[in-house]
């Protein structure tokens, strides 16, 4: 059989859940009768959501499906600023439970027709009465509709206890708005054959309540009620943050090492005249031709950041003399090498590198955050990192000429001058899932 609607049927209600998270941006979403998770699978990916939790009263399939919701390799190689947190419970939408209060949004998606009308009741007085969300979404079969559905006799799945027709989930509805202070917008998804919409409506009636009094409603019900929690937490998982400050520092040090050795490169390659080794890894990365001697030829933002502050550097005149620090050393007081090192000022960093200067919040955090790492090694006044170069034997005699001719080098690099660069800105199983 040719499927009836498309997309189908499931994943329009589905659709519809995310469409009114993308215009609300609820920070709590629940799902009640979450089963397989698959609601849940998709709105993970929706970073507005700080706490998305699923409740079911089948725990041997949520079981089976909730690793689906786990964290996957992008989410700890890229953390992302927003915090997400995913709890799954094994427990019934007619019992009350504390956790469950105060949520933004609650979904109930083709869930109230396989409660009892006793049930139903109980439903009503633990989801508007007791959790008072902000918003909740309930969808469920429209009986009306049934007569376009090929083949059906009866309901359309063996478990349903009822199907309302539209006027019946329009008296439901109203009588919760009622008695529980809300208010309600009757829609749906499956469109009817033309002609037919205004007389049967649509294939999942939707109702969309919202909490008269917003955020700022205060929850008259069950106010003295002792806090109870009967259902089982089955499953539990945070993900990787840059609120937490393990995983900030980790993502930090990666684009300060990053950028400090890019930055180094490209003055070497400009002292020396020769063709930089990044030019291979710009091409590599689709950036596109020679990155840092680009400027008559078109370059990604990230090397046209890199250019300008290095060309905002060289501008910069009649800066100080270093004061002191030696950019050549002796590996070991008896070594016959002496080690190179290149001077990057943090300023530098911190302009040149947006993520750097949005991770650290100002050049001095940047500064204290990188003193305890412990592979990072910074001048002494600690303005700038000092990154090796090269080593190179030195004739005993040619020591301290050589040691000059070194220094001079490194002073004339754009880096060494920029020391005071100011920052420039601190499937279902239910017959609607087959057509």
């Amino acid at each position: 059989m040719e499927p009836m609607f498309t997309p189908a049927l499931h994943r329009q209600r589905h659709q519809f859940v995310i469409d009114f998270v993308k215009r609300k941006k609820p920070k709590k979403v629940l799902d009640l009768g979450c089963c397989e998770c698959v609601l849940l699978k998709q709105l993970k990916f929706h970073r507005e959501i700080e706490l998305l939790v699923g409740l079911d009263i089948d725990g041997v399939q949520i079981k089976k499906k909730m690793h689906g919701l786990a964290p996957i390799s992008t989410d700890y190689l890229q953390p992302s600023y927003d915090q997400l947190r995913i709890e799954l419970y094994q427990g019934s939408v007619t019992e009350k439970d504390a956790r469950l209060r105060g949520f933004d949004l609650v979904t109930s998606i083709e869930l109230i027709e396989h409660l009892t009308l006793a049930d139903v009741e109980l439903f009503s007085e633990v989801v508007f009465g007791y959790l008072t969300p902000e918003a909740v979404i309930v969808s469920t079969p429209n009986s009306d509709f049934n007569p376009f559905l090929p083949g059906l006799v009866g309901f359309r799945h063996i478990d349903h206890k009822f199907e309302w027709t539209r006027a019946e989930f329009k008296s439901w509805a109203m009588k919760v708005c009622l008695q529980y202070g809300y208010e309600v917008e009757l829609t749906g998804v499956g469109q009817a054959p033309p002609g037919q919409r205004e007389r049967v409506g649509f294939c999942s009636q939707i109702g969309v309540f919202h909490r008269l009094g917003g955020k700022e409603h205060y929850n008259m019900f069950d106010e003295d009620a002792e806090d109870v929690f009967p259902y089982t937490l089955l499953y539990s998982i945070i993900y990787p943050s840059l609120h937490d400050n393990n995983i900030l520092r980790r993502v930090l040090m990666c684009e300060v090492v990053y950028w400090a050795e890019k930055l180094k490169r490209r003055w070497i390659a400009e002292e020396t005249g020769e063709r930089d080794d990044t030019d291979d890894l710009c091409q590599a990365e689709g950036e596109g031709g020679e990155c840092f001697r680009a400027s008559e030829r078109h370059v990604d933002p990230e090397e046209t950041q890199t250019a300008a502050c290095g060309a905002e550097m060289k501008t910069l005149v009649d800066q100080e003399e270093e004061d002191g620090e030696l950019f050549w050393r002796r590996s070991k007081p008896d070594s016959d090498k002496w080690r190179r090192r290149v001077s990057v000022p943090l300023a530098v960093l911190w302009c040149c590198c947006p993520k750097v200067s949005v991770l650290s919040g100002s050049v001095s955090n940047l500064r204290l955050l990188l003193m305890d790492e412990p592979g990072v090694k910074l001048s002494q006044d600690g303005s700038a990192m000092l990154l090796d170069h090269q080593e190179q034997d030195l004739d005993d005699d040619d020591d301290d000429d050589d040691e000059e001719e070194h220094r001079a080098d490194l002073e004339d690099s754009p880096y060494a001058q920029a020391r005071q660069c100011p920052p420039s800105a601190e499937p279902e199983e239910d017959w609607e899932a087959d057509v």
